[in-house]
């Protein structure tokens, strides 16, 4: 069974296994209270590594504020760090050897927070056999055959995992994806997106910032069916030699450039580039949604700002194009109520269904940009859900 395709259907875990592992359709009261039932704290810890990955873009803040949630303790191998990191966050204990501090706290909620994610596959399957949900920082994994070991283990014990492509649920890209289901720019045809293009231009934009893009592309267009791509360095085509792990380490990347094309189903199509010599021509990082009677654009951020294309047409005099933000008066229906990444897993948690910053989502990007190696080493097409799960740039 393939958990990108293939989940058992909400429900399906047994109340004893749910309370078994500590989230049972009880114990998930501590998230929402009851009038029936007290509430009670959930037991919650982070898990970081002070200069390795560090605490990504502040997931060791997550529980922060959160009413029926304790703040346990925090895992850091780094002495100064786990120190200063603690007292900051208001951590009650803390520990070196995160495999210790699950043992002896038996968290409920763990926060995976280094962007390292060649760390992520041991910590999250040693969090969710302890049973607790698991947040984490993309990239999700290393590898598709990581991802699917930790999406199977979660759904056997019921479990919810978040990943931290949090561009989905940003109130500009809900708006844009409320405004495009809509018809605002009528039926979609193209999506154009371009990595950051800087100094990690090539494989590792696509795993690092290119994630959160294909998360994207799967949100306007749903699943891929196949990638096509080319993989250059120093403008040749990569082999498997050329595969090297780089500072923030997401497993094997090569190239300094990559053109990807990416067939969905409804006859959509969508480009991924990442090259320096066109950072100065494409500016911002981001993606373009093109359809049938206008096009739109995100440029990535933090907070990701959204426009609409006004343009003039061709003359004999040229055309002139421009981007305006999104007006929220051209919306024909309002988005749907938005309670932040962190904040839906947690909802997602009490009403067991699936995080819409899902496990699942995470995984596919995972699966898109390894996709991209896939072909370029094969010379063809590759297929989703690619057959092989381990890494492309891995001799086998």
């Amino acid at each position: 069974m393939n958990p990108l395709t293939n989940f058992a259907p909400p429900g399906t875990a047994t109340r004893r296994e749910f309370l078994r592992i500590g989230l049972g359709a009880a114990a998930s009261l501590s998230l929402t209270g009851s009038a029936a039932e007290p509430l009670r704290r959930m037991k919650a810890a982070v898990i970081g590594h002070t200069g390795r990955g560090d605490y990504g873009h502040g997931l060791e803040g997550i529980f922060d504020g959160r009413p029926g949630i304790e703040l346990v303790a925090l895992a850091d191998p780094d002495t100064a760090g786990r120190t200063r990191t603690a007292a900051r966050i208001g951590a009650l204990r803390s520990y070196a050897d995160y495999s210790e501090m699950i043992d002896r706290e038996l968290p409920q909620l763990v926060s995976v927070a280094m962007r390292h994610s060649d760390q992520h596959h041991a910590i999250i399957l040693k969090a969710l056999r302890a049973g607790a949900h698991v947040y984490c920082e993309k990239p999700f994994t290393t590898t598709p055959a990581h991802a699917d070991e930790l999406l199977a283990e979660a759904s056997a014990r019921g479990l919810k995992i978040g990943v931290a492509h949090t561009m989905r649920m940003m109130p500009g890209v809900v708006r844009l994806k409320q405004a495009v289901a809509d018809g605002l720019i009528g039926e979609l045809k193209e999506i154009r997106a371009f990595g950051k293009q800087d100094a990690r231009a090539g494989g590792e934009d696509a795993m690092v910032l290119g994630s959160h893009l294909f998360d994207l592309m799967r949100l306007f267009a749903n699943n891929p069916l196949w990638c096509s791509a080319r993989v250059l360095w120093h403008g040749r085509d990569i082999t498997r030699t050329d595969g090297r792990l780089v500072k923030d380490n997401v497993g094997l990347v090569a190239g300094d450039e990559v053109f990807a094309h990416f067939t969905f189903g409804g006859g959509v199509n969508a480009s991924f580039t990442s090259t320096a010599t066109l950072r100065e021509t494409v500016g911002h990082w981001g993606m373009e949604l093109h359809g049938s009677r206008g096009a739109a654009r995100i440029n990535c951020d933090i907070a990701p700002n959204v426009f609409l294309l006004r343009s003039t047409g061709w003359t004999t005099g040229g055309r002139t194009d421009e981007w305006v933000p999104l007006d929220p008066a051209l919306m024909k229906s309002p988005p749907p109520h938005n309670a932040g990444p962190v904040g839906d897993w947690l909802a997602a948690i009490s009403e067991n269904r699936e995080p819409l910053c899902s496990g699942r989502n995470g995984a596919w990007a995972v699966e898109m940009a390894l996709g991209i190696y896939r072909s370029a080493l094969d010379g063809r097409r590759a297929v989703f859900p690619l057959a092989d799960r381990a890494h492309p740039l891995v001799a086998g």
